[in-house]
């Protein structure tokens, strides 16, 4: 990725209902160029689904919990597929020291979160799980800063193309 890349993304998050002519404007640059680099970062990985955007909340599920998960050392990774198949859980991080995996989980309420709580525990080579209930957000998941710090390596934007 580079500073062009991310002053696209800067621009997509500002407005991202904006047409495809409107932010090439905005930029400076040819609506082709814009398109071949979104392209490339969807095929690349660098672009997540849109649904990442979504709040739980706006689903019924407000509830955030993190829960650690201790697997069995010598089958523990046959159970992260069925850890993923419950709906609930929204991200799996695989970690060091006494827990294996991380996950954040979300739920409507205590007595739902419970329930999940169990769903895990049924999973085959989950030896144990630890929750922690998350009062509030603090705050989100933040990238803007380092996109503008990147953007910033290259303050001149791109000359205009020629208008045929």
């Amino acid at each position: 990725m580079d500073a062009l890349d991310a002053r696209i993304l800067l621009a997509v998050d500002d407005d991202p209902d904006a047409s495809s002519l409107a932010l090439a404007r905005g930029l400076g640059i040819a609506r082709n160029t814009l398109h071949a680099r979104l392209q490339r970062l969807r095929s690349q990985g660098a672009l997540r689904e849109p649904s990442r955007r979504l709040d739980p909340a706006a689903l019924g599920r407000a509830l955030v919990a993190f829960i650690s998960v201790e697997l069995s050392q010598t089958t523990g990774h046959r159970a992260t597929g069925a850890l993923m198949a419950v709906p609930e859980v929204v991200e799996m991080h695989a970690t060091t020291g006494d827990a294996d995996l991380l996950l954040k989980v979300v739920a409507r309420s205590p007595e739902d979160l419970h329930r999940i709580t169990g769903l895990l525990v049924a999973v085959p080579d989950v030896v144990r799980t630890s929750t922690t209930v998350a009062l509030r957000e603090e705050m989100p998941l933040r990238l803007r800063a380092l996109l503008e710090e990147l953007a910033a390596q290259d303050p001149a934007p791109p000359s205009r193309p020629p208008r045929t």
